[in-house]
């Protein structure tokens, strides 16, 4: 058995702040996209295959990391989550 490790977690950290910036630069550039696109993206284009990213996930972590960036809206037509930027905040950084 391993023991337990007293390391501060820095790729955990280091794979959300990554994991956030490409998730609000996509969705600033694709307004009214999907969590399914969002998760095509980044799996596909950015190779952040090892992630295990699911759109599952991808609805989790926005409301909880990205709501000062990020709204949803509810696309009646799929009956899915869509989301963009919010109102006042355009910038990519």
């Amino acid at each position: 058995m391993v023991p337990p490790t007293a390391g501060k977690g820095s790729q955990k950290l280091a794979r959300r702040v990554r994991l956030t910036e490409e998730i609000k630069r996509f969705v600033f550039a694709n307004p009214g996209c999907s969590a399914q696109t969002i998760v095509a993206f980044l799996s596909v284009d950015q190779n952040m295959r090892n992630h295990g990213l699911t759109p599952r996930k991808i609805g989790f972590f926005i409301p909880r990391y990205l709501k000062a960036y990020l709204t949803w809206w509810q696309d009646h037509t799929a009956g899915r989550r869509v989301y963009g930027p919010t109102e006042g905040d355009e910038s990519t950084s």
